[in-house]
């Protein structure tokens, strides 16, 4: 089973940036989705973002415009670039992956069965 790692959390002030990355210890499969996700104080895990190999490309409404995801597939690592973070973008960040993809919602964490140990993200006003 891959192992995955975040990093790239930290504190900053709002309207600032942060990129966030993934690695995976090995990943040969050919299909594939992943995925950020945070959890907030109030223990509920968000969808963020996610990307498959079937090109299917999916942000929550309220990151829209401001994050990025993004892959390097010959470093096997998922990014995800945060411009204009706002305090409520406080939380505890995850990767996650499944394969052979999502027939359902690939923003849904039930749907995911590989997670990393997460990245804490702090927006302060």
């Amino acid at each position: 089973q891959v192992d995955l790692v975040e990093s790239g959390g930290g504190s900053v002030q709002s309207g600032g940036s942060l990129r966030l990355s993934c690695a995976a210890s090995e990943y040969t499969e050919s299909d594939y989705c992943m995925g950020w996700f945070r959890q907030g104080p109030e223990g509920v895990r968000e969808g963020v973002a996610a990307i498959c190999t079937d090109g299917t490309t999916k942000y929550a409404n309220s990151v829209k415009g401001r994050f990025t995801i993004s892959q390097d597939n010959a470093e096997n690592t998922l990014y995800l670039q945060m411009n204009s973070l706002q305090p409520e973008d406080t939380a505890m960040y995850y990767c996650a992956a499944e394969t052979p993809g999502i027939a359902g919602d690939p923003l849904d964490a039930f749907e995911y069965s590989v997670w990393g140990q997460g990245t804490q993200v702090t927006v302060s006003s």
